[in-house]
């Protein structure tokens, strides 16, 4: 099979560093994996090729990289597979959100920071037992998802929000801080959470899953930031920006089956944070001259009350 690598290569020690792109035409085998193609490349094309590898097996995560806007682990990913419409050409670039040492080659201290961050280590209170504790066997079924993480970094490649701000914890981190706060052994989750729920935290998600589409193992990091949240409400923190917007948005669906657009952002900010309503006014311009102003007296829609008897419900049940 015909195969056209498009590698996106960067080399800080020319004259002038800068990205810029360099194709190789490959025949491979049906069954290679992109990995397969590079080092192929490195081995019989261009000994300056650099990107790193090491188990071959989707077991170390070294190889996390793009390939055609995508993060994937380069060593699980067949060629074939991302091969459409007759088309015979991949575009492969280093891991995002993270700084480029060469071709396809990130430093990760971003992602190793934000792990640290969260404390990953148990912090349990009082006198050590005197033997193992034995954590239930339910429990620890419940988190064997969030541990076979490989911390590939797959995730904070592609995360949406760490593009436009880098004080986000990120999907990762979020994901570790869960393994530990749902841990029966851990007596720290109330501290934890207050950390959490602070400028950078698991409010700052924005659920765009994209995270969950490139993750290697199932992880679902934003299935466990949503956790979190949850959690968060659970232990009294309901005085951040994050929690007042959801409480608002799910008292307004309650209350008309619909959401009053209008005073969601009162009830996320407060009516007398003037600098938050301030920010707002281009915003609801914009949406004035556009015929998307959401109406001023906010109207309930048939057969709310349907709506109203499935909260209930599933409040009565926690």
């Amino acid at each position: 099979m015909e195969v056209t690598l498009n590698v996106r290569r960067y080399d800080p020690d020319s004259a002038k560093p800068a990205p810029y792109y360099q194709e190789y035409d490959l025949e491979i085998d049906e069954t290679h994996t992109v990995l397969d193609g590079l080092i192929k490349v490195r081995e019989e094309v261009d000994g300056t090729l650099a990107l790193r590898c090491s188990c071959r097996s989707a077991v170390c995560g070294s190889c996390a990289m793009r390939v055609n806007g995508h993060a994937v682990l380069a060593c699980k990913t067949k060629v074939r597979d991302l091969l459409h419409r007759g088309s015979t050409k991949l575009t492969v670039e280093p891991a995002g959100n993270m700084p480029i040492i060469k071709d396809l080659v990130v430093e990760f201290n971003v992602f190793w920071d934000k792990i640290r961050a969260v404390e990953p280590w148990l912090q349990p209170q009082g006198v050590p037992p005197q033997q193992e504790y034995i954590a239930p066997n339910e429990d620890m079924l419940h988190l064997a998802g969030v541990m076979a993480c490989i911390m590939c970094g797959a995730c904070v490649s592609d995360c949406t929000v760490l593009e436009v701000d880098k004080h986000f914890l990120g999907p990762a981190a979020l994901a570790k801080a869960y393994r530990f706060v749902a841990d029966p052994r851990d007596d720290a989750e109330k501290s934890r959470l207050g950390k959490l729920v602070q400028y950078g935290g698991v409010w700052d998600c924005t659920r765009c899953m994209q995270c969950v589409q490139v993750c290697p193992k199932g992880v679902d990091p934003m299935g466990r930031i949503m956790a979190l949240r949850d959690r968060a409400i659970e232990n009294g923190y309901h005085n951040s920006n994050g929690a007042r917007h959801a409480e608002t948005f799910a008292r307004s669906i309650k209350h008309s089956g619909t959401l009053d657009e209008l005073r969601l952002p009162i009830g996320t900010f407060g009516i007398w944070n003037v600098k938050e309503m301030l920010k707002l006014i281009p915003l609801g311009l914009k949406a004035q001259m556009r015929g998307k102003r959401p109406p001023i007296f906010h109207k309930a829609i048939p057969g709310a009350e349907n709506v109203r008897r499935i909260f209930e419900k599933v409040e009565s049940k926690r």
